[in-house]
């Protein structure tokens, strides 16, 4: 018995769970994404999805993945925000991945407006602060968004054009 349709579907999954991922900040969308993409291919032989389409989805993932962990961050310097408001907001993104979809967005946030206030006690400059690394954050998921559709369009591309990809 023929057991591939398995790893087809898991693979598909994974590209699924991948595109939720970049909606979702606390899975690794764009790895997830990729992932079911390499497994796609090496479960069939890499012979329609060859090297060079996966090297491109993988400097895409990459690319997103580094796009979106900076973004909230050129955010908030931005804004003028201190070290201890970078501080915060890293640490407010650690804390709310594990506190769902909106601690994972909230978190920052409230991370960043927190050190700021401690660092200069000025509400108008942790609002500030606060607005930029949402504004930050908000950017990082379209760019994240981007790479996985032009993912999407490299690993389709690649199974269209499967003769000329190795």
């Amino acid at each position: 018995m023929e057991w591939s349709w398995l790893g087809y579907a898991l693979a598909v999954i994974l590209m699924l769970a991948g595109l939720a991922g970049t909606i979702y900040p606390a899975l690794p969308g764009l790895l997830l994404l990729a992932g079911g993409m390499l497994l796609a291919a090496w479960l069939g032989d890499f012979a329609l999805v060859g090297m060079w389409p996966l090297i491109v989805i993988a400097v895409l993932a990459l690319l997103g993945i580094v796009v979106e962990n900076l973004a909230g961050f050129f955010g908030a310097q931005k804004s003028g925000a201190s070290k201890q408001a970078l501080i915060g907001a890293f640490a407010g993104g650690l804390v709310g991945m594990f506190l769902g979809l909106i601690g994972a967005i909230v978190g920052p946030i409230i991370g960043a407006m927190l050190g700021e206030w401690q660092a200069r006690r000025s509400l108008p400059q942790a609002g500030k602060v606060g607005v930029a690394t949402f504004i930050g954050f908000l950017a990082g998921t379209a760019v994240k968004i981007a790479c996985a559709f032009a993912m999407l369009a490299v690993f389709g591309a690649a199974l269209i054009f499967s003769g000329s990809s190795t």
